[in-house]
């Protein structure tokens, strides 16, 4: 008789997505194709290029504009069909899925061949998520859930939005749900947003850290991480 032998939980690796696997904003990159497809005007751009132009002078902070962005997405993306809004995500999956970074796409390769539970975690939409981190191997993804009115037309609405501001409890949730073991985990993040998730990992990774991020990093003694242009380095 041939002995079963029970397969145990699958150890988990959860990665942030923009500007730790994608080089740029996902988000950004989507708002960037709904203005080209003239689904949002072309004056969209001028309602973030403030915080924008701050930000590239190095006299704002990335995060004031992506906010600024987020706030242009919602107020635009009502009574935008659903069908439209897909037609934009193929093209942003098909333009920028090979825009990424070398050292976490090998390590995400790495941890799949390792068998292990991927998981993407990201502020961005989950409707652009879900294809392209599907594309890179990712066994499930969180994001920003848009809610879809009648028609299937977006209302501009964000469901369960306090699960996904949360990472940690993301993690928690996924892990209860399937079934998988933070023993031997992984954790990739770039923001202070990411502490929350790298501090239940046993093997985080500060990936192109912020200032506040990388302050905990050497706080907590984590690992960190630097790719630029074609070099990676560990500080």
């Amino acid at each position: 008789m041939v002995k079963v032998v029970a397969k145990g939980p699958r150890k988990v690796a959860v990665f942030d997505v923009d500007g730790t696997i994608f080089r740029s904003s996902l988000l950004i990159s989507l708002v960037d194709t709904l203005i080209e497809k003239d689904l949002f005007p072309a004056s969209t751009r001028e309602e973030f290029a403030e915080a924008k132009n701050k930000w590239l002078d190095r006299k704002g902070d990335y995060q004031k504009y992506i906010d600024s962005v987020v706030v242009s997405f919602m107020k635009h993306i009502r009574g935008v069909a659903y069908t439209d809004f897909n037609d934009s995500v193929k093209i942003v999956t098909s333009r920028y899925k090979d825009h990424i970074y070398r050292y976490t796409m090998d390590l995400v390769k790495k941890l799949k061949k390792k068998g292990y539970f991927l998981l993407a975690i990201s502020q961005s939409p989950k409707g652009v998520l879900d294809p392209i981190c599907k594309s890179w191997g990712f066994d499930k993804v969180y994001g920003r859930f848009y809610e879809l009115g009648p028609s299937d037309r977006f209302t501009g609405k964000i469901e369960n939005l306090e699960l996904i501001t949360n990472k940690a409890n993301v993690l928690r949730r996924a892990v209860q749900k399937d079934g998988l073991t933070l023993e031997g985990s992984f954790g990739v993040g770039d923001t202070e947003s990411d502490i929350p998730f790298l501090e239940m990992v046993e093997n985080p990774i500060c990936f192109n850290p912020n200032e506040k991020l990388y302050t905990e990093a050497k706080r907590q003694g984590w690992k960190v991480v630097v790719e630029r242009k074609d070099v990676i380095y560990e500080l």
